[in-house]
């Protein structure tokens, strides 16, 4: 059976306990940005519920311009006032550079990619660097935003400062 199909067959177990509708503007009125990382079970670990706050992940939830454009939804349509980034610990972004990941995409596709994987060694630096993008935008009603780090073997979040 394939992943997706094991996917469709528990979606059906999660619709029998679906909470019901929920409004479109998120109850906590929070947008987090996260990594992808499968290891972070984001709701739990934040202690949210469905219909709480807007998620973003994307590698290693980083402040693109996608990232950009999503929250100046969620702020000027969808009323969340508050970010919060979640890094993590053992990222696979510090496994590489934004070159020698731009040659092994090249090298196996035969295009190299107009884009940078925004790569890092320090992860407290990158949400450092996470937080003043965002803070600097010109586009964001409100520039409160704190920045965090999961430890993926533990399980506790970090705060950095």
């Amino acid at each position: 059976m394939a992943e997706i199909d094991r996917m469709l067959e528990a979606n059906v177990a999660w619709a029998e306990r679906f909470p019901g509708s929920k409004p479109v503007r998120p109850a906590r009125a929070v947008a987090v940005v996260a990594c992808m990382d499968s290891r972070m079970p984001l709701f739990p670990l934040l202690g949210l519920d469905v219909g709480d706050a807007h998620v973003i992940r994307n590698a290693g939830g980083v402040i693109t311009e996608d990232t950009i454009r999503s929250l100046t939804i969620s702020q000027h349509l969808l009323g969340t006032r508050e970010i919060v980034l979640v890094h993590h610990t053992q990222c696979g972004l510090q496994a590489t550079d934004d070159v020698a990941f731009a040659d092994l995409v090249e090298e196996a596709t035969g295009r190299r990619p107009p884009w940078a994987a925004r790569t890092f060694t320090d992860v407290d630096s990158d949400v450092r660097e996470s937080m003043r993008l965002l803070r600097d935008s010109p586009y964001l009603l409100s520039h409160e935003v704190r920045g965090t780090v999961y430890d993926v073997d533990t399980g506790l979040l970090r705060e950095v400062v």
